[in-house]
């Protein structure tokens, strides 16, 4: 009996883990972050830089059993083409649910990928309310062939296995989801492996290209941060990705990832849907870090 807030405690955890999926945020930063990659090989300009934003919550739909959400994220991409790529994120939120109980997240992930996506390395862990609830780290290294893929993982436990199949990194698969923007395809599918789900999952990805906005066409409708920063100069592409589980079958993805790319890396308006309900990011804070050119 005396257990007894502790144990309502713990299971309003359980609950609320259920309901958030709170890894699946780093699956959106490695999304970003990964599309950022793209312009320092493709059509535009890569920029370093530190984003914030402000995450709350969209859409309660029946059933969900939330009722709050709020949060900062903080993301910092750096690095180039010859020296290859860091993202560095942290995402501290909380949620509310129906029976008032309330769970503050502690999210960080520090993801490394060589420019030529032969290794990527990952390291993330999540607090609950101030517990560590779950590390990962390890790295993967593509062979010879790049069908074959070995991850190497340390954390949660030791554990080696093989990838199997065309599996791309974040940052070949945000090179060629860009070559298709450029190109004015609408649709890319391919299986991603980013380090997520505790270093074990392939995810399955159907990315949706919207049409290029051309620069100035939204003049007036971005955040102040955004027309400080000179964002509604570039040009941009509204992105949706769906995530399904590897070999489900499933029509409906696990969840969805929609944002706004601008043609130098940057990210805004973003909408995470996980069918119950939706996560909403607005860009609060954005600055360019020096950038290190290739000699």
């Amino acid at each position: 009996m005396g257990r007894g807030p502790l144990a309502k405690r713990e299971k309003a955890e359980q609950t609320m883990r259920a309901k958030y999926r709170w890894l699946s945020f780093l699956v959106l930063l490695s999304a970003l972050g990964a599309s950022h990659e793209t312009w320092a090989i493709g059509a535009g300009h890569l920029a370093p830089h530190r984003a914030v934003y402000e995450m709350s919550l969209g859409e309660a739909r029946s059933g969900s059993g939330i009722t709050s959400y709020d949060g900062r994220m903080v993301f910092e991409f750096t690095g180039s083409a010859c020296r290859g790529y860091s993202l560095n994120t942290r995402l501290v939120s909380q949620m509310t649910d129906t029976q008032g109980e309330t769970i503050l997240a502690d999210v960080w992930s520090s993801t490394r990928e060589q420019g030529d996506g032969k290794t990527f390395r990952f390291h993330s862990s999540q607090r609950l309310n101030h517990r560590l609830d779950e590390a990962t780290m390890g790295r993967a290294i593509r062979g010879r062939s790049d069908e074959t893929i070995t991850v190497k993982l340390t954390q949660p436990a030791r554990e080696e296995f093989n990838l199997s199949g065309p599996v791309l990194f974040p940052t070949q698969h945000s090179i060629a989801l860009i070559e298709r923007a450029v190109t004015g395809q609408k649709v890319f599918q391919a299986k991603v492996y980013d380090g997520t789900e505790k270093g074990q999952r392939v995810f399955d990805t159907t990315a949706f290209i919207g049409r290029k906005v051309q620069p100035g066409a939204d003049a007036g409708q971005l955040e102040e941060t955004a027309q400080d920063t000179k964002l509604n100069g570039l040009a941009s592409w509204p992105i949706s990705i769906g995530y399904y589980d590897l070999g489900e079958g499933d029509l409906t993805p696990s969840y969805q990832i929609d944002f706004r790319l601008y043609e130098n890396g940057v990210s805004r308006d973003l909408l995470i849907d996980y069918g119950e309900y939706t996560v909403e990011g607005r860009l609060s804070s954005l600055e360019y870090l020096k950038e290190k050119k290739c000699k």
